[in-house]
């Protein structure tokens, strides 16, 4: 057998796995953190974020207070966008483990309940007066109007109780919040299908073994396609 010896890599393929490299990085990197960003500055002191970071000894990071321990990445728990020059709010999922966000002084003439949708531990929110609590006032505990502010507090559960049967979803299946005026419903133990109507565990093995087997072939044959035609050439 004769020795061989490796060939470095073209350089257009250093490059590529380097910018592949840098992809997975950042990819890996905490993105909900970006959206302490958006405004320049950071929580100030005195305001309600600040002291609800304080009360939870949350540590503060640009327009967020962070949850601070060492034993869990870190994730925003309050967001102060106060005073930003907003005029819309759109995408916010980057910050759906908030419990405190702060809008007033902000231009903004309306929200789709859709942005906060997901946002199941969402506490209290402050909102310029002329908006509506996301979901409705009838999604919150408590809503008060002063100082050119509206403040909706205390998440209201629409399913009653977290896991329990309601009548908001089919029969067989389990109701759980999931942000202001939204839920969502799961099949229970032992059901699955449309509406939950199936019994007996889900015939993953009928279900995905086709799947599996069809994938193969195609790839097997699209392999022998373009290994004829490169052979042509």
């Amino acid at each position: 057998m004769k020795a061989g010896r490796l060939q470095p890599a073209p350089a257009p393929v250093v490059f590529l796995i380097i910018i592949i490299n840098l992809s997975l990085y950042t990819s890996c990197q905490p993105n909900e953190l970006k959206i302490c960003q958006i405004c320049g500055g950071t929580v100030q002191n005195g305001t309600a974020v600040a002291r609800f970071c304080a009360s939870s000894s949350g540590r503060i990071r640009g327009r967020c207070c962070v949850r601070n321990s060492s034993a869990e990445p870190e994730h925003v728990i309050g967001l102060d966008l106060s005073n930003c020059s907003l005029s819309r709010v759109e995408d916010f999922k980057r910050a759906s483990t908030a419990l405190m966000i702060d809008l007033s002084l902000n231009p903004i003439v309306n929200i789709n309940d859709s942005v906060f949708q997901g946002f199941i531990v969402l506490d209290c929110i402050i909102l310029p007066s002329s908006l509506v609590c996301p979901g409705g006032n009838a999604s919150w505990e408590k809503v008060d109007v002063s100082q050119g502010n509206r403040v909706c507090q205390g998440q209201r559960d629409l399913c009653n109780q977290t896991g329990q049967m309601s009548l908001n979803c089919p029969e067989n299946s389990l109701c759980a919040p999931y942000g202001p005026g939204f839920f969502e419903c799961s099949c229970a133990d032992n059901h699955h299908g449309y509406k939950c109507l199936r019994e007996g565990e889900f015939p993953m093995f009928q279900v995905f073994s086709p799947l599996g087997v069809s994938t193969v072939l195609i790839s097997l044959l699209l392999w022998v396609t373009q290994r004829r035609k490169v052979k042509s050439f």
